[in-house]
């Protein structure tokens, strides 16, 4: 019987745990679930109030939007720049000119030896009457070329180096080895131009980086100034629901929720400020790409990007609303 009683006790005593068990689950499930059912509804109630002063609203909007978009659109112009110089790698590209007592078929087979280096990555070989056929074309001076007696320009072999560590220093070593060779006439090597590029586009990232640190400073001061206009609008509403025993936490969640809408407009307007600029833009830049014989076409903000942009603005939105409600909200309490 002893057995028996023991066993029913613990079968009791394991469905009481159980069904507690399921209370704690089903009471944390509620708990959960009416938390974010607040800050949905607290959410929605933000935006209605910002929507419904439109004009202070898109003046907030249209400030953090330019604010954002000028950082973004430099960003994206140095995109473009790197997408036009992405051939280059970085690499000098050398110019051998070939003495003109030297016959092609011994061009050509310099050529072909200066392909078998470990050092080259690409070599290219212009014929005379190829250099002068291309510059017929480029100069526009066909008619008086036709009219020259002889051809006054050399063959030309185009070698790029390959890139190992230090490329400057590797080019400049090729370049070395390679103009003293008793076939080359004159050497030029195209080196300092592409150093020169990629330095100002170093310093223009770096630019860029400190106008978006100053600019996202300037967002965070305007939302900031905002939220605390609001916080001063709705004073006598936060006494009151503080006397009631709200935290301030449950208090602070409409601000943020401000800040955040703020942050997220703006980012839709620099978004729409950068896509009409591009738009704008695309036809000339097309047009001068067609001049110079290249398929360049204008890159604008990806998806990626976009969603980058809209993720900063809203972040910077909330910060500058948390920044302002933790100064000011706690000088706010019910005498």
């Amino acid at each position: 019987m002893s057995v028996e009683r023991q066993q029913r006790d613990g079968g009791r005593a394991t469905a009481g745990a159980g069904k507690g068990a399921s209370q704690s689950r089903t009471g944390l499930a509620d708990r959960l679930k009416g938390y974010l059912s607040h800050h949905r509804l607290v959410a929605r109630e933000s935006l209605s109030r910002l929507l419904a002063a439109p004009i202070a609203t898109a003046m907030t909007w249209l400030v953090i939007g330019i604010a954002m978009a000028l950082p973004t659109g430099l960003f994206v112009a140095l995109g473009n720049i790197e997408a036009i110089s992405g051939g280059w790698d970085g690499a000098a590209q050398m110019s051998l000119f070939i003495d003109k007592s030297v016959s092609e078929a011994e061009a050509k087979a310099l050529a072909d030896e200066l392909r078998r280096r470990q050092d080259v990555e690409e070599v290219v070989f212009i014929s005379s009457e190829q250099a002068l056929a291309e510059f017929q074309v480029l100069s526009g001076f066909g008619d008086v070329l036709q009219n020259l007696d002889s051809n006054p320009l050399p063959s030309v072999i185009v070698v790029r180096p390959r890139q190992r560590g230090d490329g400057a220093a590797l080019s400049e070593q090729l370049f070395s080895e390679l103009k003293v060779l008793p076939q080359v006439a004159e050497a030029v090597l195209d080196l300092q131009w592409v150093q020169r590029l990629y330095a100002m586009m170093d310093l223009g990232r770096r630019l860029t980086l400190a106008l978006a640190g100053l600019l996202s400073l300037g967002v965070l001061l305007v939302i900031g100034n905002t939220i605390r206009l609001a916080i001063e609008g709705r004073r006598d509403e936060i006494v009151i629901v503080k006397l009631v025993g709200a935290t301030n936490a449950f208090v602070r969640r409409p601000f943020l929720y401000t800040g955040l809408w703020y942050g997220l407009g703006g980012g839709l307007i620099a978004w729409f400020i950068i896509g009409s600029s591009l738009l704008w833009l695309r036809s000339p830049v097309a047009q001068l790409a067609g001049l110079y014989q290249s398929g360049f076409d204008l890159q604008g903000l990806g998806i990626a990007a976009s969603l980058l942009l809209w993720a900063v603005s809203a972040g910077l939105g909330l910060l500058g609303a948390w920044l302002a409600v933790g100064r000011h909200l706690g000088a706010i309490e019910p005498r």
